[in-house]
């Protein structure tokens, strides 16, 4: 028997929201592969018990919405950094450093998380690791 799709993708073409997502995703990837040379010098804020966030943090983010907002400008985000912003029943969400800890002690082991949501059913997920250029998502 053939799994079935989610009602939430019929009639919605999945690769352009992919596409979309890897672009934005590589973006953060950028601004985050040019600080990892100089995370000693980066300011990074403890948010709470294990839990930190850099200015790379938050440059990563904001490359991310600008590309989804370019391409989905009535879409919504649920942003690690900067929080809920309302849109329409399209939901993007982020995670721009996944694995701050790791980039503040310049261990290479992090990557730029990105999901997409439709009335709360999950459409697509795609992980990022910028240091080895890979890419892993589920539609």
């Amino acid at each position: 028997m053939r799994p079935r799709r989610p009602p939430a993708v019929t009639g919605f073409p999945m690769h352009p929201i992919i596409n979309i997502a890897v672009k934005a995703a590589r973006r953060a990837g950028n601004v985050i592969m040019r600080h990892l040379d100089r995370v000693d010098r980066l300011t990074v804020e403890n948010k709470g018990r294990n839990d930190f966030v850099s200015e790379v943090d938050r440059q990563a983010e904001a490359e991310i919405i600008a590309v989804l907002r370019a391409a989905y400008p009535d879409h919504g985000y649920l942003a690690e950094e900067s929080g809920a912003q309302p849109g329409n029943d399209y939901r993007w969400i982020i995670d721009p450093l996944d694995g701050t800890t790791n980039f503040a002690h310049a261990y290479p082991h992090f990557c730029v998380s990105i999901a997409l949501e439709l009335n709360s059913d999950t459409l697509m997920g795609l992980v990022y690791d910028p240091v080895h250029n890979e890419k892993f998502r589920a539609v």
